[in-house]
């Protein structure tokens, strides 16, 4: 029997260096550790290297799959005595396919992720099959720099012991199977997101298509199939109603009793408090604990403002590519702060539950009509305004309430030294007196800066 470590002191710390920036556990050497009674298979690797090894793990051949925190704990107290194994933060990770398994009985449709099922309209559910593969990473309290995985079941199958998914599993094979590509969970949820959104579909394909070639080598046949098959989810979804009663207000409540999984926050039109429904899948907060924590949070809150009953709030991150994802969808007409800050607190609550040291550098806003209080409150990080947003904004009430072209110019670039000085860190009192002097003519204008800008930016 192979030797039994019981230090973490003994320990080799592995580095595997691969091409592709990413590796798995094939790549590393497990070591017993434990005692003769109980012991799991366990790795040693640099902190800065887990998410490789997640990306790595995820892209085998046999088991194309991805990896989502099942549960996450940050030790907050201070320790005077600790093991060498102690948790400075610690996370499970499982594979998609699992722990649940939606097809015993056959009540639920299996997870054939090959082809779209066009004679049977009903939505699938999330293609959790039973998978028992699961692994736990702890940041160790002695050393943060490395972390220690403890591989709990490196096996893709069920508790019964079948394999449950990818191309091994033989409950997926369809006709054709061989030929259609692998589509896995996340980049299926990320199409149909882009779709809802209302992305044009040349856009759409070529994300498909970037998810596709992590499985399989892309040609003209795969391209092909993928395109029809954007095409065909997007008209299923265009075709598809949500409008489950007559009455608006009842059908909202069948919808949100339907998809409660994808709801942080509903609280119904009454009297007294305005409508509010906050939507997030699973797959949009997974993506929100990876890049929004310590990045940048962005709300674009200008879809429908004119056109819609309820304005649509999107809340975006930002991908290693500086592509902006959505997170989160809001939908409310209220920017009252007892409301804001209710939406804000379920969705900051959601996150610490799946990662309790979840936190944002920056909320960026794109309306000065935004509470920013609680965000500040909530999210204990600054407020920072979209440039762009702010000009554009700026620039439209000049030409709407300024009609000589020469105060339009000289308006702009007094607004521009503000922003200046606000860049530099340079106290803005001096820009803005200037500007509020010079056009006292101007009362629409310096009516408008005045009530909506000047609180937020003095």
């Amino acid at each position: 029997m192979e030797d039994i470590v019981e230090n973490i002191s003994d320990l080799v710390v592995q580095d595997p260096q691969e091409e592709d920036d990413f590796f798995s556990s094939a790549d590393l050497t497990w070591t017993k550790y434990g005692t003769a009674d109980h012991y799991d298979e366990v790795a040693l690797i640099p902190y800065s290297r887990v998410e490789s090894f997640i990306l790595g793990e995820s892209s085998t051949v046999e088991f194309p799959t991805q990896f989502r925190i099942e549960r996450g704990r940050k030790r907050k107290e201070e320790l005077k005595e600790y093991k060498d194994d102690e948790f400075l933060e610690y996370r499970k990770y499982w594979c998609y396919f699992g722990p649940e398994d939606y097809g015993e009985g056959g009540t639920i449709l299996p997870s054939r992720r090959y082809r779209l099922n066009t004679r049977n309209r009903a939505a699938r559910p999330q293609s959790m099959r039973g998978c028992t593969c699961h692994f736990v990473v702890k940041r160790l309290y002695a050393n943060p720099e490395l972390a220690l995985i403890i591989y709990n079941d490196r096996r893709h199958v069920n508790p019964s012991g079948y394999v449950c998914h990818g191309p091994l599993d033989r409950d997926a094979i369809g006709p054709g199977a061989k030929k259609v590509p692998y589509i896995c969970n996340q980049t299926q949820e990320q199409t149909m997101a882009m779709i809802y959104l209302g992305i044009p579909e040349e856009n759409i394909l070529e994300k498909h298509i970037e998810g596709i070639q992590r499985y399989c080598a892309s040609n003209a046949s795969i391209n092909d199939l993928a395109s029809q098959y954007v095409h065909k989810l997007g008209i299923i979804i265009n075709r598809s109603t949500h409008e489950l009663d007559l009455h608006d207000q009842a059908s909202v409540k069948m919808w949100v009793e339907r998809n409660k999984k994808s709801i942080f926050f509903y609280q119904d039109a009454s009297e007294t408090d305005p409508f509010i429904l906050g939507i997030q899948t699973e797959w949009q907060l997974q993506q929100m604990i990876r890049f929004g924590h310590r990045s940048l949070i962005a709300a674009d809150s200008t879809f429908g403002i004119k056109r819609l009953k309820y304005p649509v709030c999107t809340l975006l991150v930002f991908d290693s590519r500086q592509h902006a994802l959505p997170v989160a969808w809001i939908i409310t007409r209220s920017f009252a702060k007892p409301d804001v800050a209710k939406w804000m607190k379920a969705l900051r609550d959601r996150a610490h539950g799946l990662e309790p040291g979840w936190k944002i550098n920056g909320f960026l806003i794109d309306n000065a009509a935004t509470e920013i209080d609680p965000i500040r409150d909530i999210f204990c990080c600054p407020v920072l305004f979209s440039l762009w947003r702010v000009r554009r904004s700026w620039l439209r009430s000049i030409l709407k309430q300024c009609s000589n072209i020469e105060v339009q110019r000289e308006i702009f670039k007094c607004l521009g030294k503000i922003v200046d000085s606000i860049w530099g860190g340079v106290d803005t009192t001096v820009a803005l007196e200037e500007l509020l002097q010079d056009f006292a003519d101007q009362t629409a204008f310096i009516s408008y800066f005045k009530e909506t800008w000047v609180p937020k930016i003095g």
